[in-house]
Parts: C-alpha cells; structure tokens; sequence
C-alpha cells in the first residue's frame, strides 16, 4: 500500500496529496474549493484544538461564539479591514428558494426574496466581533476582554490545496480589548509565544518568531507577529499570527470605555489566529516516502498492536495478554489501538499504520507468548526491537517522548541547515530557485524593493526575526543602507 506513495524527490504537491488521501485525512467535496475532513484527520485536529484551548485558558481566555454572517454595513466599518478581504467574500443576498415555474422539481432564488442589505459569510470575525464589544465594554472594569472563538470561516479561494488553502476552513480565533497600548500589545506577543510553544512542543515543528513587513500585516493591524515554518521542499508556512490594532476597530466601532479618572477612552485590541492549516503543515514538516509521519503528542493513535496468530485459540490466548498491555497503557493516558480484524493480514495492516503515521507498532504472535516478548517497531526511524513484556509499558512511555524529541531535532536540523544569509542579489536568486529555504539578506525597508523581489524571484519577505541583530549593510536589491537582515522565502 505505502510503496505505491510517489515519492517527495519525483513530485512534492503529488505526495502531499497523496498521503492525505491513502492516510485518510480529508478529500475534496462536492462543493468546490471544499474539503471533508475524514475521521482521522478530524482526530489530529481534535488533539490540536485540545491543547491549543487548554493553553488560552490558563492564559486567561474564554471561549465565546459569534454569528457567521455579517451585514456589510459593519463589514465595511474598518476600511483597511474590508478592503483587504473583499475579494475573498461570499455575500448572501437572498433569503428564500421557490419552486421554478419553468423547470418542473427544480428550486430557484425567489426573486422578491432579496435582503433589505447583503450578508458576508465572515471570511474573519473582527466587525461582528467589535460591533458586539461595544455593548460589553463601557468602564475600565470590563478590561481586559479576553475572548476566542472556534469557528469555521469562508475565503473564496480560487486555487485550493487541502488543508493548507479551501474556501472553507476551521481556525480559532482570538480577540481582545484593553486599556492601554502597551497592555496590547503584550497579548499579541503573549500569543505568538503560546503559537511559537505549541508548534515545538506538540507538533515537533520548529518555528522562527518574528513579525511582518507593511505589505504583509494582516489588513487593519498595525503590527502582525507571526511564527514562520520550513517545510522539506524548502518553502516557508506562515503557521500562526498575531495582530496588534491598535485602536482602529475600536474608533471604526465606537468602543469607548471610562477610565480610573473618568475620562472617555478608546480600547486597544488584537486579534490572532491558527487554522487546520497546521495539519498540513505537520504533514510536510514530518512525513516521508513511506507515508504520514506523527509526532505522539498529536497522533490519534499512540500504539497499534497487531496479533499475528493461527486460528481462534491463538487470538484467545494473545488477546487475553493484549488485554491487560491495553488497560496497562490507557492508564497511562497513551492511546492504543488492538486491531484484531480478521478481514486484513499482518502485512496489510503494518502497511496502513506506516502510512498513517502510528508512532508505535507492537506485533504480538504465538512465539511472543511463550517467550514473554513483543516486537515493537517505532515510525520515525522504522527500527524494531523485541522487548520483554515486563518491561514494556515503560519502554513505550520512554519511546513516545523519545520519538517526539528526534523528530523535533530532525526538523530543527533541516530548518538551520536552509537558513542562508546571502549579500548579493545573485546569490539571492541562486540561493532561492536552488537550495530554497529562508534567505537571510539586508533589504531597504522600502515596499517598492519588497514588490520587486517578489515579481523576479517570488520570494517574499516571511518576517523580521524577533531576534534579527542590529548591523549596518547594504539592500541586496537596491544597495540602499540597512540596519538588518530579513527573512525572504517562497511560501505556501
């Protein structure tokens, strides 16, 4: 089954697809641009969404719920906001169907059915979201306002790529108000090292920090900080942002409050999001020629374990020890799948754990009972061990961790061997269309070199590292001065 994957050398954008449908992960629905996520992808988003949820609560955040429809007056409330996304926007106009008088057992639109004023499917939430927080918000005592939002969100996207680009997706997102700039401000950043924490430590995925050029910000935030990937074929994936906006929802919207000195303030916000993007995003940060490779924290299913018998007797007796090894494991809180159909060989269904990315595969047969042994074979690395059954429990606990620190190692690796500081527009380009990865050069500051850059070469500026050094140099485009190095890539 696995062997038939079209290997990454041969055709990146073809094994990505094809591991997302041999895993089972999604398919392309009837609607276009539209994905259904199956059963097992759900379950890694599931297993994302728990922790990321688990980390803004103890952050100090509540979940809330907003409508999905906007009425445009509101939409086109913050113009940067609307004018960034107006292209993207599915508008509803109408409210009815009827019964089409020219094509029997057909429906049309009534045409006297049309909506006093249009609805947008939100493509993000900010206008309703803003328009509601005035009604919240009138004292400083209702600051700060810490709310996020699970939801599902439309951008009528016209090319589309599972997970990583539909025209519809899943995301949270997060907005909040406060009393002060600095206070914002402090949350955006808050936020992007929650991102930066739960990239690296659940999905093994390394991440540089930094936050966007002008052209780059999200529409209506004066500044984006944003956590940036590197997936194997060298382009970056923008994994997770967060926005400060300053105070321009709030003026757009009217959310005042009153100070401690009874003064009448506007409030200061952010917004920040991740989508199931990051599915994508861990599948190319991991998997390889055989299949989906997932890191333990995330998996669906920690352990496969496969009886490997002849006969009902046989599966009686390695049942009976596959029992207690089951109930030995969920109290540890490690997920454990015994596949006992007797519908697929052995081989069949090592071959679909591989593909699927199962982080741990025990096979268990006859000789294993009298012997007291398993076999324990481990996804990342594909070795395989026989372990004694006393000993097991424990070794699959080491296991796990070990397997989730060696693929994050492994990631990291290729991240810093694909960071490449270059001082000539030449080098720029052989760097970019060769070796790929981020491109660490000096740029003028200008949107004008920005905009050229990314006509000739398509790279485009991912971020400016939290952390870029102070330097004085040279733009590699215009050989204006500079007084840093920025992050270039081709992206997703």
């Amino acid at each position: 089954m696995s062997k038939k994957l079209t290997k990454r050398a041969e055709d990146y954008s073809k094994w990505y697809n094809e591991i997302i449908q041999k895993a089972d992960l999604a398919e392309n629905s009837a609607v276009r641009g539209c994905m259904v996520i199956k059963p097992y992808g759900f379950a890694i988003w599931e297993n994302m969404q728990a922790e990321l949820d688990r980390m803004f609560k103890e952050s100090g955040h509540q979940n809330a719920y907003f409508p999905l429809f906007v009425p445009k007056s509101l939409f086109e409330a913050e113009e940067k906001n609307a004018e960034g996304f107006a292209k993207e926007c599915a508008v509803v106009t109408h409210y009815r169907l009827q019964n089409d008088p020219d094509h029997t057992g057909k429906l049309r639109v009534d045409p006297e059915a049309k909506l006093e004023e249009e609805l947008i499917v939100r493509p993000t939430s900010e206008a309703i979201i803003w328009n509601t927080y005035k009604g919240w918000i009138q004292s400083y005592r209702d600051l700060p306002l810490l709310i996020n939002q699970w939801a599902n969100v439309v951008r009528w996207e016209m090319r589309t790529r599972l997970f990583l680009r539909t025209a519809e997706f899943l995301w949270q997102e997060g907005h909040t108000a406060h009393s002060t700039k600095t206070e914002a401000v402090a949350e955006a950043v808050q936020m992007q090292k929650i991102y930066a924490e739960f990239a690296e430590h659940f999905m093994a995925m390394p991440v540089v920090k930094g936050y966007k050029s002008e052209s780059e910000r999200f529409a209506g935030a004066e500044d984006t900080y944003t956590i940036e990937a590197l997936m194997q074929d060298g382009k970056a994936l923008q994994a997770g942002t967060s926005h400060f906006l300053g105070q321009n929802f709030a003026k757009a919207f009217d959310v005042k409050y009153t100070s401690k000195e009874g003064k009448q303030e506007y409030v200061w916000a952010t917004s920040w999001g991740v989508s199931t993007r990051l599915i994508g995003g861990l599948i190319m940060t991991h998997s390889d020629d055989l299949g989906l490779v997932l890191p333990p924290k995330l998996a669906p299913i920690q352990v496969a374990i496969v009886p490997i018998y002849k006969g009902a007797d046989q599966l009686a007796v390695i049942s009976e020890k596959v029992e207690i090894i089951v109930k030995s494991l969920k109290s540890k809180r490690i997920s454990v799948k015994f596949d006992d159909r007797d519908t697929f060989r052995p081989g069949a269904k090592f071959a679909e754990y591989e593909l699927k990315g199962v982080p741990i595969r025990i096979a268990i047969g006859n000789r294993d009972i009298e012997n007291n042994t398993v076999e324990v074979a481990r996804r990342d690395t594909l070795e395989k061990k026989t372990i004694f059954q006393d000993d097991l429990i424990n070794y699959i606990e080491n296991l796990l961790e070990e397997i989730q620190e060696n693929l994050f190692s492994k990631a990291l690796s290729y991240q810093k061997n694909h960071i490449t500081e270059v001082n000539s527009f030449d080098e720029f380009k052989t760097i970019i269309n060769t070796k790929g990865g981020f491109v660490s050069a000096h740029w003028d500051g200008t949107i004008e070199t920005e905009n050229r850059i990314k006509e000739i070469t398509k790279a485009t500026i991912r971020c400016i590292p939290n952390d870029a050094k102070e330097e004085l140099g040279f733009c590699v485009f215009s050989g204006e001065k500079s007084v840093r190095r920025v992050l270039f890539a081709k992206a997703y």
